[in-house]
């Protein structure tokens, strides 16, 4: 005797299914962004590390985006450390090499940008930081220091 096991859809086909894609369209990956909405926002989702569910995986923290008054997607937020790390990936992706490897000048541009988006407003920030540049917390402090010195602060 064989038992049915009731499977969850994938998020692929849920996505699908809440971006009024056709059934036979469920297969393809492409089918995710088929909705306008979707489409629209998922770059921003990418940039933030959060993940696109369907309407109905939706948990209280995460925000169900509709459209025309029809929820078609529910974004997850990543954690805020998950936050730092991603922007930390993403700032190597654009300098084209580790954070460890940039000049002093370019690690403090990095240090003055990270401020900015609040990445030392999350507990062991500085360290965290510190630890992509390769230099201490002492010098990731110098670096905000000296920003603030600039400005007057």
């Amino acid at each position: 005797m064989t038992e049915s096991v009731d499977h969850p859809p994938a998020a692929a086909d849920t996505l699908a299914a809440a971006a009024g894609a056709p059934p036979a369209a469920a297969d393809h990956p492409s089918a995710t962004v088929d909705h306008p909405l979707v489409s629209a926002v998922k770059p921003l989702v990418d940039a933030m590390g959060a993940e696109l569910l369907g309407p109905d995986q939706a948990q209280p923290d995460d925000v169900v985006l509709a459209w025309e008054g029809r929820d078609v997607i529910a974004v997850r937020l990543p954690q805020l450390s998950d936050s730092l790390d991603h922007i930390l990936a993403a700032m190597e992706r654009r300098h084209g090499m580790p954070l460890a490897d940039l000049d002093r000048k370019a690690k403090q541009s990095v240090v003055r940008t990270l401020e900015a988006r609040g990445a030392f407003s999350v507990r062991h920030g500085v360290e965290t930081v510190a630890s992509a540049l390769g230099v201490s917390r002492f010098t990731v402090y110098n670096y905000l220091n000296r920003e603030h010195a600039a400005k007057g602060e």
